[in-house]
C-alpha cells in the first residue's frame, strides 16, 4: 500500500528505551512498521516498534489550544511526540514515524559506517522501496 515515512532525530527519550541500537517506529499501522522492521533487518539498521495509541494521541491534546506539542512531563516522550506528528497526517494515510535520535551518530566504526554522522535510514528506506515498491513486490 502507499504510504508515508518520516525520520527525525525527535526527541532524546527514545535513547533512554533503545540507546544507540535501534530507532523506534511509531505506527498505527501494523503492516506498515513490519514492513520497515523487516526492511531494517535487512540493512543492519535496527528498527524497535514503540507504542502510539490513542491515549497518546489524548494526552497532547488541550483545553486552551488545538493540542499540546508535548504530553504531560516526561511520561512517553516519543511516543507523544509521535502523536504529535500524526497530527499532522491525514487518517487514510498509511503512516510511519521512525524516532532516529539514538542512531543518527556512531560513536565507534562499524563496518558498514564510519564514526560520526551515520546516514541511518537511507539504506533501511531504499530497502524498503526495493522490498515493498519495486518490481514484483
Amino acid at each position: 500500500p502507499a504510504c508515508m515515512v518520516d525520520l527525525a532525530t525527535l526527541t532524546g527519550a527514545i535513547i533512554i528505551a533503545l540507546a544507540h541500537e535501534h530507532a523506534g517506529v511509531f505506527s498505527m499501522t501494523d503492516e506498515i512498521a513490519d514492513m520497515l522492521i523487516s526492511s531494517g533487518e535487512s540493512v543492519n539498521e535496527g528498527v524497535w516498534r514503540m507504542p502510539l495509541t490513542k491515549t497518546h494521541l489524548e494526552m497532547i491534546k488541550s483545553d486552551i489550544a488545538d493540542m499540546k506539542n508535548m504530553g504531560p512531563g516526561r511520561a512517553g516522550g516519543s511516543s507523544t511526540a509521535a502523536a504529535y506528528l500524526k497530527r499532522f497526517v491525514d487518517d487514510k494515510m498509511p503512516w510511519a514515524h521512525l524516532d532516529i535520535a539514538g542512531t543518527a551518530w556512531a560513536y565507534k566504526d562499524t563496518p558498514t559506517c564510519p564514526k560520526g554522522g551515520s546516514g541511518y535510514g537511507v539504506r533501511l528506506l531504499d530497502q524498503f522501496v526495493r522490498d515493498n515498491y519495486e518490481g514484483d513486490a
